[in-house]
C-alpha cells in the first residue's frame, strides 16, 4: 500500500535535516485523523453525526491501519455511542508513534537516538528517502497553489492539514491567507460521497476546538 494520509502529514512536520517534529501537538491530532479518515475510505469505519461507528472488522493488511482498527473497535465494545473527538483525543498520541514507526520500517526516515544535554534520550527522525515527500508537496502545491482538481484522498489530506493549522508546515514559502483560502475552499468542496464529508467535517471540528486550545493555553 501506498504511504497512509497519517504519514504523509506526519512527513510534513518532520525537518528533513534534523529529524525533530514541528508544530508536534497539532500534528498528532491530524495524524489521528488520517488514520481515521482511512479506515473511513475503507470501509471499516463510519461517522454518523458526531459518532463513530466500526462498519467491518476485517484487517486491511496495513500493519498501522489494522491496529488502529483493533484499538477502535476495542474501544467501542459495549457503547452505543461515542463521539469522533474523544476517539481522536484518545489516540493521537498512540497515532503519531505508529505513523513514525511505519515510516522507519518504509526506509523513508531512520531513527536517531541522542541525549539532551548529555542526559535525557530524545529521538530523531532524519529523511533517508525524500521521495515520497517530495511527490507529496507536489501532489499538494498543484491543488492548492496551481488549482488541480484534487482527488479524494488528497482533498482529504488537505481539510486534514487545514483543520489543524498547519499551513505553514506544508507550505513555508507560501503566502499563509492564499493557501488558506484554497484549503478551506478545497474542504468545503462536493469531491467525496457524503458519508466521506460527513467523517471530515467532524475531524475538522474535533481538530479546531483542539488546536485553538493548546494555542491559547500556550499564551
Amino acid at each position: 500500500m501506498a504511504v497512509t494520509l497519517a504519514e504523509e502529514i506526519m512527513l510534513l512536520s518532520l525537518d528533513d535535516k534534523s529529524g525533530v517534529a514541528e508544530q508536534r501537538q497539532a500534528a498528532g491530532w491530524a495524524v489521528a485523523g488520517g488514520f481515521l479518515l482511512e479506515l473511513v475510505l475503507a470501509g471499516r469505519a463510519s461517522v454518523e453525526g458526531k459518532y463513530l461507528t466500526v462498519t467491518d472488522g476485517t484487517p486491511i493488511g496495513e500493519p498501522p491501519l489494522d491496529e488502529r482498527l483493533a484499538l477502535l473497535d476495542t474501544w467501542l465494545h459495549g457503547h452505543d455511542k461515542r463521539r469522533v473527538a474523544d476517539w481522536l483525543t484518545r489516540d493521537q498520541s498512540k497515532a503519531t508513534k505508529a505513523a513514525m514507526e511505519s515510516l522507519c520500517a518504509r526506509g523513508i526516515v531512520v531513527e536517531q537516538q541522542h541525549k539532551a544535554l548529555g542526559l535525557f534520550p530524545t529521538r530523531r527522525y532524519p529523511e533517508a528517502d525524500s521521495g515520497p515527500e517530495t511527490e507529496l508537496r507536489q501532489r499538494l502545491r498543484a491543488v492548492v497553489l496551481e488549482g488541480a482538481v484534487p482527488d479524494v484522498r488528497t482533498a482529504g489530506l488537505i481539510a486534514l492539514i487545514h483543520a489543524a493549522k498547519l499551513h505553514r508546515l506544508a507550505f513555508p514559502h507560501a503566502p499563509r491567507k492564499e493557501v488558506a483560502d484554497r484549503m478551506a475552499e478545497v474542504a468545503a468542496g462536493q469531491w467525496a460521497a457524503e458519508s466521506v464529508r460527513t467523517a471530515i467535517r467532524e475531524m475538522q471540528a474535533a481538530m479546531t476546538v483542539a488546536v485553538v486550545a493548546g494555542v491559547v493555553a500556550g499564551i
